[in-house]
């Protein structure tokens, strides 16, 4: 009987890729992403790629202009209906970081704390013309 080339043989075996969102935060280990990535595919309440959607949604959310931020405090977001709302992607984040161990949570505790700090950075003083 001849033998079948070993080419031929990885050919046909199913490769371990998966075409799953992958959750992409810079800045953190490869160990809590493989984590983040382990809650999110065990986890009910999480789908693959929903912790690093939230930490970009939270991100882009304290990075608009004052003016933006207060019209969202006075007449909501009108983007909240279909994607939710920055402060449950906040809450998302925490939610995240107390599920990880120490070591990951301390890591994804130092990104998120960065964009908290723009957020609770004093106004500049109100100058009329």
């Amino acid at each position: 009987m001849p033998r079948r080339r070993p080419g031929r043989v990885r050919a046909n075996t199913p490769g371990r890729r998966t075409r799953d969102a992958r959750t992409v935060i810079d800045g953190l280990s490869a160990r809590a992403l493989s984590e983040i990535s382990h809650l999110e595919r065990t986890r009910t309440c999480l789908h693959p790629g929903d912790a690093g959607m939230a930490l970009r949604r939270w991100k882009t959310y304290v990075h608009r202009p004052e003016r933006r931020l207060w019209h969202d405090y006075e007449w909501d977001d009108a983007y909240g209906e279909c994607c939710g709302t920055p402060l449950e992607a906040r809450a998302l984040l925490d939610t995240v970081t107390r599920a990880l161990s120490p070591r990951s949570a301390r890591e994804l505790r130092q990104l998120i704390s960065r964009y908290d700090a723009v957020w609770n950075r004093p106004s500049p003083p109100y100058l009329p013309d």
